[in-house]
């Protein structure tokens, strides 16, 4: 049967190519590995650089969802609190005495997160309300629900044993989750190149409304891209789980400008259409990094906050320079 798919102006498509800030940001990757080796020798050991990918890899897992939504034109602030939620599902439904109940804490918690997603892309599509006010006011929802779910106090529950083999264990010594994330990469790599899915994102991004006039069913897309951000979200949030063996509330707290960060630092533009998932991958290696010598250097969270601000305000002043010089 052959799938016949609404025409695109050519000026929408081809913008899946890699992004001159990649080598750019690669080379500053290489530069905090040399930085880093002077400043703590142990910095360029193997077993070192295996733990910071270990460590880039969640953040990467959950950076694909952002740059999903970021390419569609959107941003999603909903990741902070959507991340620690799913790790309060997941962990308390696994810590059930119930064996048949425990076992399906995965995927629960990834209906958790598809469930925010599916909620955030009803109200920035249907509602069309700024994705920036809509995710931000789920974001609190999430922290008052998750607040009241436990009485404030900590979490009970514990990790789902594949969520910590992932996590912490290691197959012929590379870090499970760094072999995962080489997987998401193909997983997106595909949805961008081989899929009409791929084709109509980037073209939504570029322009709603051509796609909208050329007959694409934009609400769908919207509402996909967000559905697809929160289960990335909550494999991270998984992830993350896995990792400490445990939930706690604000386990997300400190994701949130370090996954806008990755995104923007490789090349995806914020006004959507133009990016790609590489740029976020080399932006996560590069974050990982900073954040590891910032943290050798004994710099407390404050100052990192500011680090990751002033570069999210320095790529937004390149693109818009770029922009009014085109």
């Amino acid at each position: 049967m052959t799938v016949i798919t609404p025409e695109l102006p050519r000026r929408l498509l081809g913008r899946f190519t890699a992004d001159p800030a990649i080598p750019v940001v690669t080379a500053g990757c290489i530069l905090l590995l040399a930085i880093g080796g002077i400043i703590f020798p142990a910095f360029l050991s193997p077993g070192y650089l295996l733990q910071q990918l270990q460590i880039a890899s969640f953040l990467g897992v959950i950076a694909a969802g952002a740059t999903l939504v970021i390419l569609l034109g959107h941003i999603d602030l909903s990741v902070p609190a959507g991340i620690t939620a799913v790790a309060v599902l997941t962990t308390t439904v696994a810590g059930s005495s119930t064996p048949s109940v425990a076992a399906v804490a995965i995927p629960v918690g990834l209906l958790g997160g598809a469930l925010i997603g599916l909620i955030n892309g009803i109200g920035v599509a249907f509602f069309r309300l700024p994705s920036m006010v809509w995710t931000l006011a789920m974001n609190s929802m999430l922290v008052g629900a998750v607040v009241f779910f436990t009485g404030g106090f900590k979490p009970r529950g514990v990790a789902p044993p594949l969520s910590i083999s992932l996590a912490l264990e290691r197959t012929l010594g590379i870090p499970n989750a760094f072999l995962f994330w080489i997987a998401v990469m193909i997983v997106i790599g595909l949805l961008f190149k081989r899929t009409v899915y791929g084709r109509y994102l980037f073209a939504t991004g570029n322009s709603e409304k051509a796609v909208y006039l050329s007959g694409i069913r934009v609400r769908l897309v919207t509402t996909m891209t967000f559905v697809a951000a929160g289960v990335f979200t909550a494999i991270g949030a998984i992830l993350l789980a896995g990792y400490a063996n445990q939930a706690y509330q604000g386990m997300g707290d400190a994701y949130m400008l370090p996954v806008l960060t990755a995104v923007v630092i490789g090349g995806t533009s914020i006004l959507g259409g133009k990016g790609s998932y590489a740029g976020t991958v080399v932006g996560a290696l590069f974050i990982t990094l900073l954040s590891s010598i910032l943290s050798v250097l004994q710099m407390p969270e404050a100052f990192r906050q500011i680090v990751f601000g002033l570069i999210i305000l320095s790529m937004l002043l390149i693109r818009s320079f770029e922009r009014n010089n085109r």
